[in-house]
């Protein structure tokens, strides 16, 4: 049986270690990527600690891959060796539902096949991007433009497409006044995508810390967000929210114009309640969006492309894996600046 090196959890409290997990055979519409880059994403904690369900152990986490193709199926026809490629949260579908028809196989009826922590049709589990290789059916597989590097790509496969999605749903451009909740590794991309699309961004922190970061990403104003409840109500088109805190709902319902859209992206740790005056009042909305499906995924790394943008990272040497541990920590605690991307060729 073919292997791959990889950086595994074997419990909800295990430490990472490093194992040897099966590699599936190249089918012939698969295609067999080594992997450069992998990032780590806020979800892939949640999941290694059992937070939102229980996992399937033991776990390699990661769904934001970037590397190369280096081995083809018979049948490959969208790539070939030697092409840049990603790897985001899925790696199947049903392809035959509705959505699956519809470029939208994130909100497949069957369930799309999560990157990790999940399993094929076939029932044998998925292991994810904290490894040396992957092989992944080339429907499910986006090209990486030249243009962007491959660390700074990574993130792009989650965190981009998480902001990409609902920027593009409402419609953000020239005349649309957008505020992004959160200059996190999920926020921090959605400013400068929001930017270049043209919108005026301002971004909601709740300190001064990063008010520097948010005007040099793009945004044209920074405001804490309880001065925000005082001074801009009825102002924004639209507010995303990236942040896991429990905030008012209503307080922020109250900072949107007429036909606004409160669209979570975040995942809080608990219920959310509201007012149906907050939202009948204005004609506002609640929305929530979950990343996207291929074609939009790959629109947004071209976009990204032709506009210069990716994370801003910081490299892990996962050469001791005790450093993913340190770096889960670090997340939690809000303690990086933007997003950590484990370095592959050290697993």
């Amino acid at each position: 049986m073919t292997t791959t090196r990889s950086l595994t959890v074997s419990s909800p409290t295990s430490k990472f270690e490093k194992t040897d997990v099966p590699l599936p055979e190249v089918k012939p519409n698969d295609v067999r990527i080594e992997i450069s880059f992998s990032g780590i994403c806020h979800s892939d904690i949640h999941q290694a600690r059992n937070e939102w369900h229980e996992g399937i152990f033991p776990m390699v986490p990661g769904h934001e891959i970037a590397g190369l193709v280096v081995e083809v199926g018979a049948e490959v026809t969208k790539f070939i060796v030697g092409d840049r490629a990603g790897v985001g949260t899925m790696v199947d579908s049903c392809r035959v539902c509705e959505y699956c028809l519809n470029n939208e196989e994130n909100y497949c009826v069957k369930g799309n096949v999560a990157t990790y922590n999940g399993q094929h049709f076939d029932g044998t589990p998925t292991y994810g991007g904290y490894a040396k290789e992957i092989v992944v059916d080339q429907n499910y597989v986006l090209h990486i433009p030249e243009e962007i590097d491959l660390d700074v790509a990574a993130p792009l496969l989650c965190a981009g497409i998480t902001l990409y999605s609902p920027l593009v749903r409402y419609q953000a451009g020239p005349g649309k006044k957008v505020a992004i909740l959160g200059l996190g590794g999920l926020g921090h991309l959605g400013v400068k995508v929001a930017a270049a699309m043209g919108a005026e961004v301002t971004v909601l922190g709740h300190s001064e810390t990063k008010r520097g970061d948010a005007i040099a990403f793009g945004a044209k104003d920074y405001v804490l967000t309880d001065t925000a409840f005082e001074t801009h109500v009825a102002v924004f088109d639209f507010i995303i929210n990236t942040t896991s805190a429990d905030l008012d709902v209503d307080l922020l319902l109250s900072l949107l114009r007429p036909h606004g859209a409160l669209v979570n992206v975040g995942l809080p740790g608990k219920r959310q309640t509201y007012d149906p005056f907050s939202i009948i009042a204005g004609e506002k909305s609640i929305a929530g969006i979950n990343t996207g499906g291929i074609a939009l995924t790959q629109q947004m790394l071209d976009f990204a492309a032709k506009n210069k943008i990716g994370s801003n990272i910081e490299l892990v040497d996962a050469g001791n894996p005790s450093s993913i541990d340190a770096a889960y920590d670090r997340v939690v605690n809000s303690d990086v600046r933007y997003r950590f991307v484990i370095d592959a060729a050290t697993i």
